[in-house]
């Protein structure tokens, strides 16, 4: 019984000190947290159970930052007790990419979705690049339908696997099928993993059903066990019967498949409706002139807020902010339109999960 309880004791010590973005705009300091033993052993069993995952000695090329706990547990910690070849970057160079998959012919590839879309659509992308790539996962950010589709349209022989997680979770809560093609879906729940969807206004958190949108909260062994002395913030994250606000709005279908709309917090607020980003930035890349997007909100004397494009052009391609706000306005409902403009950049700021960095753009073209 003592050795069992010295095991106990053993297991839910911290291992190391993993950090959160921070939960406000007011606050600047990111958040730490423990990763608990049992909880990595958890998520590191249940990587080696996911649909593609190699064997001993295969490649896997990998991009993701280990800074970021898709990176540190997804992608390394996970191949290294596989015994696979690792093939780190330091950062994202489209021909350091390249040359990399050429030479390396990696099998596995966890990335973010700004790689992806890279790979779907850059003239410098060729068959000796993708030829040996058997599965691509993809986390850490919403991925689009249309720029999935693109991606496999150009290596059909690639399984696109979608999946999600959070730092708190350590971070795997749900994984796509091997072999499904509803590139739109995060999959469902891993084993001894609960997730349901609750009403924003319903203090209660009773469940909703299938086709409802709302807050995904989810709970499993995997759950982090708290912030590191910020007692209020834990309190704030995890709620009665030990469920975790994950702060993502979503739903699931009737098949149990579950969908990941936008964060909570950089939901558009028109006249009291709410406007995923997420939504407009997926329709704007699939205009063929646009290689990206990000969509903030953007201060409004009668609406309150309105959303804003900010676009990257493709090579070669003309095309003006009318074009694009008819374009919208011609797929969506009247307050999701692009009252507050057009911006075009050179490119989109985001962090190194590939995350849009929108409270730069808004600090730079919003104030």
């Amino acid at each position: 019984m003592c050795a069992l309880g010295r095991l106990i004791d053993h297991l839910i010590q911290p291992v190391f000190l993993s950090l959160s973005a921070p939960k406000t705009a007011k606050e600047f300091f990111p958040y730490g947290l423990p990763a608990i033993d049992v909880s990595m052993n958890i998520a590191k069993s249940w990587l080696r159970l996911l649909p593609g995952q190699i064997s001993e000695g295969r490649c896997a090329a990998v991009r993701a930052a280990v800074l970021h706990i898709y990176g540190l547990t997804v992608t390394m910690i996970s191949k290294l007790q596989l015994g696979c070849k690792l093939v780190t970057l330091p950062n994202f160079r489209p021909d350091t990419f390249l040359n990399a998959l050429a030479e390396h012919k990696g099998t596995v590839l966890h990335l973010v979705p700004p790689i992806i879309i890279f790979l779907g659509h850059h003239d410098g992308v060729k068959p000796q690049h993708t030829d040996a790539i058997r599965n691509v996962f993809s986390g850490a950010a919403p991925m689009g339908t249309p720029d999935a589709e693109r991606f496999t349209a150009r290596a059909p022989h690639v399984e696109f696997i979608q999946g999600y997680g959070l730092t708190e979770t350590a971070p795997v809560v749900m994984m796509g099928a091997l072999g499904s093609r509803n590139y739109a879906s995060v999959g469902s729940p891993c084993p001894r993993t609960q997730a349901k969807i609750v009403d924003l206004n319903d203090p209660t958190n009773a469940a909703l059903g299938p086709n409802q949108s709302g807050e995904l909260l989810v709970r499993g062994p995997q759950i982090m066990k708290g912030y590191h002395n910020n007692r209020k913030a834990t309190d704030e994250m995890i709620i009665e019967g030990g469920w975790l606000r994950t702060g993502d709005i979503a739903h699931y279908d009737d098949n149990l498949q579950f969908y990941i709309t936008d964060r909570l917090k950089e939901l558009i607020k028109v006249k009291g409706f709410q406007v995923p980003p997420a939504e407009l930035e997926e329709l704007l890349r699939s205009h063929p002139s646009v290689a990206d997007a990000a969509v903030v909100g953007t201060p409004h004397p009668v609406s309150g807020e309105v959303p804003r494009a900010f676009i990257v052009p493709k090579k070669g391609a003309t095309v003006t902010e009318d074009t694009l706000k008819q374009f919208v306005a011609g797929k969506v409902a009247a307050y999701k339109r692009l009252e507050g403009g057009v911006t075009f950049l050179d490119s989109i700021p985001k962090n190194a999960s590939g995350k849009i960095l929108r409270r730069q753009l808004k600090l730079e073209h919003c104030s």
